[in-house]
């Protein structure tokens, strides 16, 4: 429904509109970052914008792979489960229906757009709003997958707020 009819319906009303109704977060291989943004994303949507998707998808991603072990225990530790997470491969039906995609590196940005030119503006970094990137805690010990999730955690606190309007 356009913004204009919204603010007809409920003149003067206090209320927020969720600008976006399907979210892609990216990174590699799908198994550590962009899953533990996903389930972070939509545990915050899910009260908020119940009809919001959030999805994950890798450009290199370990297809069918599970989450991280360590992706999962962390994400448990938050009371989010990872465990039935599969890795996939990002495509272009995924970006053509994705109405903002987050990804964890700058040099990410440029790789989804080149799947899809027309979708320029639409692909953001996750750190965008304080200028980070998400280091890739693949392979790596707890203690850095502990400051990527952190990293995550800052990013989506950081664009939450700005993934509604009040008109």
């Amino acid at each position: 429904m356009h913004l204009s009819r919204i603010k007809n319906l409920f003149p003067g009303s206090f209320y927020e509109c969720m600008v976006f109704e399907q979210i892609l977060a990216v990174c590699v291989g799908n198994i550590c970052r962009s899953p533990m943004a996903e389930g972070l994303l939509s545990s915050h949507l899910r009260q908020r914008a119940p009809k919001t998707h959030v999805m994950s998808a890798g450009l290199s991603a370990l297809v069918g792979q599970p989450a991280d072990p360590t992706a999962i225990e962390l994400m448990s530790e938050r009371g989010i489960d990872l465990t039935e997470h599969r890795a996939r491969q990002v495509n272009v039906e995924f970006i053509r229906t994705s109405d903002l995609i987050l990804v964890m590196e700058t040099w990410q940005v440029k790789a989804v757009e080149e799947m899809m030119p027309s979708i320029r503006g639409r692909v953001h970094l996750l750190g965008k709003w304080s200028g980070f990137e998400v280091g890739d805690p693949f392979s790596k010990s707890r203690e850095i997958f502990e400051t990527s999730l952190s990293q995550i955690e800052r990013g989506v606190n950081e664009w939450l707020p700005r993934l509604f309007t009040a008109p």
